[in-house]
């Protein structure tokens, strides 16, 4: 019987132990919140770059129909 109070105690004690650190150590894994989005000029430079492809690729269609009847075939 005395093996068995010991193991109780023991159990009891280690319990306790677990009880307290547990739920700091849930508090603590918490996230911070995320900061607010900025403005890094990103899509600001991504948004001119395709403003000039679309320029590109028209100004290619319009002068290609003139170099092309250049050719003779």
């Amino acid at each position: 019987m005395a093996i068995f109070s010991r193991v109780s105690f023991f159990i009891a004690i280690v319990s306790l132990i677990f009880s307290i650190v547990f739920p700091a150590a849930v508090q603590a894994q918490t996230s911070a919140p995320a900061p607010s989005p900025t403005s890094d000029g990103i899509s600001v430079d991504q948004g001119i770059a395709y403003v000039l492809m679309l320029v590109a690729l028209v100004l290619t269609y319009l002068i290609h129909p003139l170099d092309a009847s250049s050719y003779n075939f």
